[in-house]
């Protein structure tokens, strides 16, 4: 019974990634900059340019374990390629690719939030900027293993929509008073000025 589960899991998983090998393939030999670097390197090693990519994706992992400056390659690597895509999305007409990059960013921020408070624990963890690099790949994965989808709708969304109250209570509280805060100090700076100047009016 257990078997005849998993097995058809295991095949959604293997025609997903079978899917995105081809869409891979397919990029590999579409006409920009890169693919262009690819050709040259393909004619003079005689290696695949897929392959070339797989060793540039291995070598990029394996800096992340082991190289020097591992956090500034793996905050690029979270940020840049999910910007990009973000700015597509935004010039874009299809209102999912907006979704998709929104809950990213979401996710992004709630573990940016968790790592700077537990930041002096996750780095005793061996290979760290290794597994975090992993985590946001999986993040911004397309398709039906999407980790950013995933975990807003069974971990942020159901949180957010049982405390939403409150959070809206605390911020409309905060914004007041921080406007009569900005009011008081805008009345005391005036008063000052006033003063000043009536100072130095006598004076003359």
């Amino acid at each position: 019974r257990h078997i005849r589960l998993i097995l058809p899991t295991f095949n959604m998983a293997a025609a997903e990634m079978k899917s995105y090998r081809e869409k891979l393939e397919k990029y590999l030999y579409e006409k920009n900059a890169f693919t262009d670097l690819l050709a040259k390197a393909e004619e003079k090693t005689g290696v695949k340019r897929v392959y070339i990519v797989y060793g540039l994706i291995g070598l990029f992992l394996l800096y992340l374990a082991i190289g020097y400056g591992a956090s500034f390659l793996c905050a690029f690597t979270g940020f840049v390629y999910p910007a990009y895509c973000s700015v597509k999305a935004i010039e874009s007409v299809r209102k999912e690719d907006d979704t998709q990059w929104l809950t990213y960013w979401v996710v992004y921020s709630v573990f940016g939030l968790a790592e700077f408070w537990f930041d002096i624990l996750l780095f005793w963890i061996p290979f760290y900027y290794l597994l975090k690099c992993l985590f946001l790949m999986y993040c911004m994965a397309p398709g039906a293993y999407n980790g950013s989808e995933l975990i807003y709708q069974r971990l942020i969304r159901p949180f957010v929509l049982r405390h939403q109250e409150t959070v809206d209570r605390l911020l409309d509280d905060a914004g007041k008073r921080a406007k009569e805060a900005l009011d008081t100090a805008e009345g005391a700076a005036g008063q000052f000025a006033a003063d000043a100047v009536s100072k130095s009016l006598k004076g003359e």
